[in-house]
C-alpha cells in the first residue's frame, strides 16, 4: 500500500469512473485499475462494486476511502510544512470561492494580490460551498471564500466583511413605491431563487423568514447564476436578490429593473476565510485575509453615500439610493 494507490482510489471515488480517474491521474486506464485491484486484494474487501459501466462504492470502500483522505492530506500537509519552513509564502495558494462571489470580488482582489503576494499566486476554484469545504478539510484547497459559517467544525472561519442584499424589480412593482423595502414585505413566492446547492438561495428564503416556498407559478423557477436571475426579472417573472458587490460591478441591469435597499434580520451575509487551523501556510492565509478586509469592503455600496446601483438605475431613481 502507497499513497499513490490511495490517491488513486479518491480520484475515482470522486468521479465516479475510471477512465476519467485515470486521465486525471496522469496513468492508463489498466495501470489504475490494476493498482486498485493489488490494493483491494491487500486489504482483503473491495472498495469499489463494478456493475456493468455503473460503479459504487461499497459500505467498507466508504470507511477506507475515510482514512485514506485523512492520510493524503497528512502526507500533502507534511510536504507543504517542510515547504513553509522555508517560507509559506513561496507558492501558489489554492483558494476556492463561491460562484455568486466570485465574478465580482476576483477583479477587485487579483491586482493587489499580485502585488501585495508575489511570491504566492493565487489558484482559483470556483465551485458551491459544500464542495469547496469538503475540498479544504480535504487538503485539495488551502482555504475558500464562502458566504455562511462551515458545517464541518473541524475548519477554522474568520469573518472578512459583511456584504448588503439589494432587491432587484421591475419599475411597476408594488414594492417600487418604498425607497427601502422591508424584508417582510417581501412575498416569498414572487422570488426568484438559485438552484439548490447556492447559500444565496437559502440566505434569501431566510430573509423571507420563510423556509420554503408556496405552489406558486415560480416554485420550479430557478437558476445557477445571478445574470440569469436579473434578466428572468426583467422579463416579469419576478423579483430577486442581488448581492452588493455584484451590484457594484453591473454596468447595466436589463430591461427596466430598479434597485432597493432593504432592511430587517438576514438582509445581508458575512464573508468568511475558512481553512485548517493546522494549515502550515497559515501567515499566507492570514495575508490574503488581511488584504480581502483592506480593498474589499471600501468597494461595497452602502448608506454613506451614492449608490453604484444608480448606474444601472438611471438618474431619477437616484435619489433613492442615497441616505
Amino acid at each position: 500500500m502507497n499513497l499513490r494507490d490511495l490517491r488513486y482510489i479518491i480520484k475515482v471515488a470522486d468521479l465516479k469512473h475510471f477512465g476519467r480517474a485515470a486521465v486525471a491521474c496522469h496513468v492508463s486506464q489498466p495501470t489504475l485499475s490494476g493498482q486498485i485491484l493489488k490494493l483491494e486484494e491487500e486489504l482483503g474487501v473491495a472498495v469499489f462494486e463494478r456493475v456493468g459501466k455503473s460503479l459504487t462504492t461499497t459500505a467498507a470502500g466508504e470507511a477506507i476511502l475515510a482514512h485514506a483522505r485523512r492520510c493524503v492530506a497528512a502526507a500533502d500537509d507534511l510536504v507543504a510544512a517542510a515547504r513553509a519552513s522555508r517560507d509559506p509564502m513561496i507558492g501558489p495558494l489554492r483558494l476556492g470561492i463561491i460562484p455568486t462571489l466570485a465574478p465580482y470580488l476576483t477583479p477587485l482582489l487579483l491586482p493587489p494580490a499580485r502585488e501585495a503576494m508575489p511570491s504566492t499566486p493565487l489558484a482559483l476554484v470556483e465551485d458551491l460551498t459544500t464542495r469547496l469545504t469538503e475540498l479544504v478539510a480535504q487538503g485539495e484547497l488551502d482555504a475558500a471564500l464562502i458566504a455562511s459559517q462551515p458545517e464541518d467544525d473541524a475548519l477554522a472561519a474568520v469573518e472578512l466583511f459583511e456584504e448588503p442584499f439589494f432587491l432587484v424589480m421591475p419599475r411597476g412593482h408594488r414594492l417600487a413605491q418604498a425607497e427601502i423595502v422591508d424584508a417582510a414585505d417581501i412575498d416569498p413566492d414572487e422570488l426568484l431563487l438559485l438552484s439548490d446547492g447556492h447559500c444565496l438561495r437559502d440566505q434569501a428564503l431566510e430573509l423571507c423568514q420563510n423556509p420554503r416556498r408556496g405552489d406558486g407559478e415560480m416554485a420550479d423557477m430557478r437558476a445557477a447564476s445571478l445574470p440569469t436571475l436579473l434578466h428572468l426579472a426583467a422579463a416579469g417573472y419576478g423579483l430577486t436578490l442581488i448581492p452588493a458587490l455584484a451590484l457594484a460591478e453591473e454596468t447595466r441591469l436589463p430591461g427596466d429593473l430598479i434597485v432597493r435597499r432593504l432592511k430587517g434580520p438576514h438582509t445581508s451575509r458575512m464573508i468568511r476565510l475558512v481553512s485548517r487551523p493546522t494549515h502550515p501556510r497559515q501567515p499566507a492565509i492570514e495575508a490574503l485575509a488581511k488584504l480581502v478586509r483592506a480593498h474589499i469592503p471600501s468597494r461595497l455600496p452602502t448608506a454613506a453615500g451614492p449608490y453604484a446601483a444608480e448606474k444601472a438605475c438611471g438618474q431619477e431613481d437616484a435619489s433613492l439610493l442615497k441616505t
